[in-house]
């Protein structure tokens, strides 16, 4: 077979796409260091599943470039996070991304980095 004939018929795949934005916050009620008003380069990670379509795609990368630019990264980049929410932890964070991105695609995952080697992931349907 030539790769061009070989392929999953029927077929379904998780596409993942990475963003990057900045954001200051302070937990309100919280002791130690994540009281007081600090910022991070936080990580984005958005997976997408559904089926194989007859493009070869579950959907295109530039499209969920499109809808996770301006549906998240443009309202959180360079903002204080508790002018958003009421308690910006990574945990509501990543799932208001979740739930805001599953209304306008078929979202399996979001992964949030806040800085290095910490994050929380939010998985399932919106």
């Amino acid at each position: 077979m030539t790769p061009r004939s070989e392929s999953v018929k029927g077929g379904s795949a998780k596409v993942f796409k990475e963003f990057f934005f900045d954001a200051s916050h302070y937990l309100p009620g919280y002791k130690g260091k994540c009281e007081q008003f600090h910022g991070h380069t936080y990580r984005l990670e958005v997976g997408v599943a559904g089926a194989i379509g007859s493009d070869g795609m579950v959907m295109d990368f530039n499209k969920i470039k499109e809808i996770v630019s301006k549906e998240v990264v443009e309202v959180l980049d360079h903002r204080n996070l508790n002018d958003l929410f009421e308690n910006p932890t990574a945990e509501n964070i990543a799932s208001w991304i979740f739930v805001k991105l599953g209304r306008k695609m078929p979202v399996c995952s979001v992964k949030l980095w806040e800085g290095n080697g910490k994050w929380v992931e939010i998985v399932g349907e919106a």
